[in-house]
This record gives C-alpha cells, sequence and structure tokens, in this order.
C-alpha cells in the first residue's frame, strides 16, 4: 500500500470481509469480550450501531441496516432453541449486550401490553418479521 486511499480502501475491507462476518456467528460471550475492547478493534464507532448491529443481522427481520440497529417497528415472532415462540415489537432500548426484549401482549388481558424477555441472542433459532 502506497497511499493513504488505499490503507482506508484495506481498512474497510477488513471491516466488511472478517469483522462483521464474525459478529454474525460470534457468541454472546465473544460479543462481549469484544465490546469491551471495540474502539481499539474497530476504530471510534458505536458498538450498539456496528458489534450489536452486525452481531443481530443474524435475524434479518430484526435489523434496520440503514438505521444500524434494531428495528421497533415491526412485530416479530421469535422462535428459541427451547421451542418457545414469543411475538411483540423489539424494545431497542433496553435491548443491550446481546438480550432482546420484546413488548408484547398479555395473554390473559389482551388489551395490557407486557416486557417479555431477555432472550440471548445465543438462544435464539429465528426472528421473522411480521406482515402488516
Amino acid at each position: 500500500m502506497k497511499t493513504f486511499a488505499e490503507l482506508a480502501a484495506s481498512r474497510r475491507a477488513w471491516l466488511d470481509d472478517i469483522l462483521k462476518p464474525w459478529c454474525q456467528t460470534a457468541t454472546r460471550r465473544e460479543l462481549l469480550l469484544a465490546e469491551h475492547e471495540w474502539t481499539d478493534v474497530a476504530g471510534k464507532v458505536d458498538p450498539v450501531k456496528t458489534l450489536w448491529c452486525w452481531a443481530w443481522g443474524r435475524f434479518p427481520g430484526l435489523v434496520n441496516t440503514e438505521l444500524q440497529g434494531i428495528d421497533e417497528t415491526a412485530a416479530v415472532c421469535v422462535t428459541l432453541r427451547d421451542g418457545r415462540v414469543v411475538a411483540g415489537y423489539p424494545d431497542a432500548r433496553e435491548s443491550l449486550h446481546g438480550e432482546l426484549y420484546l413488548l408484547g401482549r398479555d395473554p390473559e388481558n389482551p388489551r395490557r401490553s407486557l416486557t417479555l424477555g431477555p432472550f440471548l441472542i445465543d438462544d435464539v433459532a429465528t426472528i421473522e418479521k411480521q406482515p402488516g
């Protein structure tokens, strides 16, 4: 590399080709370790908009890539590895450090909302955006 432009392109390629795919497959434990060193690893970027956005990106129905975060505007259906299924609207403010919270309905009183979770990223099998 002879120019700054080449250096910058190389770093961008590393972020896109190495770091982002790693985030999409890493365990919560590894992601939490990375979060503590994130500015050294990824530069001066917000871990919520990079590390955790990329990690939750393994479930495309959950993330808004343009906003770089969890999409709160659409209901989702979350299937956990133990077979449980929960539905609700993601709560991005509460969903930190690999824990997902949903705002859902109380099955005993459908007029009342409940906070559901936390659901750890490692425990989630699939997340599907609900139609509508």
